[in-house]
């Protein structure tokens, strides 16, 4: 039997599980993210209490040099905690932690994008923008393979598979009902959930959040995901086009509104930060996937639901474009727009920054990005 640990007798942890905590004390899950800009990384701690406030938790330090983020002979890298939510695992007064990670030096390190975007947040804040993401993945088996699809094989061609009902349409709801319902009791701003155009592919919502909330709740959601298919003993590719060929790839599509925008006669400001967008499509692309573009190239091609790379583009109702006006936008004249060349495997905090910074500030003077550690040219 393959010894991974969904094949586990989970009713042997739940007796270790199950036991009673003592009241004073609290398991807290720190979650970073490592030097290859893609993974997630975990440790847990005990706190005497429960936190009542990020405030509360303490700086915590890892072994860098096996992350890709340090070398062996200066490897301490420091953990600063930024959100807490509640551990759908543990239950109880248990917490998970989404941390900043710094160097020896106490300076953000090259993946930690939300020390950048938080400045640019702090900006743009009597804009008020609010942010949702949708993001695509695809459950695959311990062998690299779609989950579902049949031994060295192909499921028929896509067309019924997209929000589909039955067990020849949808492969792995359980996996997606366990995620759904742990953001929830974490606290996670989850919003909705369905299966995509291509089989054993889905996609959550995360939203409307606010500035940089956006960044923090999409990795832990990831985070859970994550975890949730480890207890199935299945795995989750965040690639923008794990199968190629007539296959849909998987985005991030992010929707983004300001004040503006949401207010009677917001249509124009709509057009505006259009326009605004059109003028830094380079700068867009060269962020929205941790390779530079390399990855979205697999996925923006003109076809299956996907704008060019090359070029810019916008229209109502158009899911072939760049960015998309929801038909119910431009009817009532205000809301939000949809930027839909963000690949999922993204980062959300480089992508809402970019945004905010080519609509709201148009100011790109101080932007520094430096590709990851982990990461080849």
């Amino acid at each position: 039997m393959a010894m991974y640990s969904g094949a586990l007798d989970k009713t042997v942890t739940h007796r270790y599980m199950d036991m009673m905590q003592p009241s004073d004390k609290v398991q807290a899950m720190y979650v970073w993210l490592d030097g290859t800009g893609e993974g997630l990384r975990c440790k847990s701690r005990t706190l005497d209490g429960v936190p009542k406030s990020i405030k509360e938790l303490p700086m915590w330090n890892y072994d860098g040099s096996s992350t890709k983020q340090a070398s062996g002979s200066n490897s301490d890298m420091l953990l600063k905690p930024v959100s807490m939510f509640t551990d759908p695992f543990r239950r109880g007064n248990n917490k998970l932690v989404w941390c900043e990670v710094f160097d020896y030096r106490n300076e953000p390190t090259v993946t930690n994008y939300r020390a950048s975007c938080n400045e640019v947040m702090d900006k743009a804040r009597d804009s008020e923008p609010w942010f949702g993401i949708e993001q695509e993945y695809t459950i695959l088996k311990q062998d690299g393979s779609p989950f579902g699809w049949p031994h060295q094989g192909y499921p028929g061609p896509q067309g019924p598979y997209y929000c589909g009902v039955g067990a020849n349409k949808v492969y792995g709801r359980d996996i997606v009902e366990a995620h759904y319902r742990a953001c929830l009791y974490a606290g996670i701003k989850i919003c909705g959930t369905n299966a995509e155009v291509m089989p054993s592919q889905w996609e959550f919502q995360v939203g409307p959040c606010l500035g940089i909330e956006m960044g923090d709740h999409l990795w832990m959601a990831r985070f859970i995901l994550h975890r949730v298919a480890e207890d199935f003993g299945v795995v989750i590719t965040l690639d923008p086009k794990p199968i190629p060929g007539d296959w849909n790839g998987a985005g991030c599509h992010t929707n983004y509104s300001t004040k503006q925008m949401r207010e009677d006669g917001g249509i124009k400001h709509i057009e505006t930060a259009i326009g605004r967008l059109s003028k830094y499509h380079t700068e867009h692309i060269r962020l929205y996937d941790p390779k530079e573009g390399k990855d979205n190239s697999r996925r923006l091609t003109g076809h299956h639901e996907t704008s060019t790379i090359h070029e810019f583009s916008s229209g109502v109702a158009n899911r072939g474009a760049s960015i998309r006006i929801p038909r119910q936008v431009a009817e009532e004249g205000k809301g939000y727009i949809e930027d839909r060349r963000p690949s999922s495997n993204c980062d959300p905090y480089l992508v809402t920054e970019a945004i905010v910074r080519s609509t709201v500030l148009e100011d790109w003077s101080d932007f520094y990005y430096e590709m990851p550690n982990g990461q080849d040219d």
